[in-house]
């Protein structure tokens, strides 16, 4: 076997094994919280975790055909408003983040907002979510942008068979003691 060959089976087995939180040679990494030490599944304990101001905003896009775009702004789809109807399938889905990603907590959402934006290329969705907890809120911003976005298709489905979502990412998180 080549030390190329050799290097390049070593860093795929360094970097499956981090992935499980594992220690390679002398380097020790992180590992998954959300599996136990025995491989199970668990949720994570934050009860020893101090309560923080948390705020986390997450966008993603949606190609659309101009046609489509201009149909929207006439308010002429068949299911009604749009945009209004996604803000709303947005914050409703962000607080329904804990029952449909297993391992999420509960969270007290202070607020979440779903603002959209159009471009020549279709639109942008970004859902900014903020709560005082012991937890972080990315999952809830993640799924308010995703739900946001499938409801905008939903709604346009029937005019526009060329949508495309994309580019769905946290853009930021942060956090405050209180």
């Amino acid at each position: 076997m080549s030390s190329e060959v050799e290097t390049s089976l070593e860093t795929e087995i360094r970097d499956s094994s981090a992935s499980l939180g594992m220690t390679v040679g002398t380097r020790k990494t992180k590992r998954l919280t959300h599996i136990s030490s025995d491989g199970r599944a668990q949720m994570v304990d934050v009860s020893a975790k101090v309560m923080s101001e948390r705020k986390a905003v997450a966008t993603g896009k949606i190609r659309l055909e101009r046609q489509t775009l201009d149909l929207i702004s006439k308010n002429q789809i068949a299911k009604g408003n749009v945009f209004a109807t996604a803000r709303i399938a947005g914050i409703q889905a962000a607080k329904q983040t804990a029952q449909l990603i297993p391992l999420c907590h509960t969270l007290p959402l202070g607020v979440v907002k779903v603002d959209i934006a159009t471009s020549n290329e279709g639109a942008e969705v970004k859902c900014t979510a903020q709560t005082v907890a012991q937890t972080g809120v990315e999952m809830e911003a993640l799924v308010g942008a995703t739900v946001a976005l499938l409801t905008i298709y939903d709604m346009c489905k029937a005019v526009d068979k060329e949508m495309q979502i994309y580019d769905v990412r946290l853009v930021s998180k942060t956090k405050h003691h209180v």
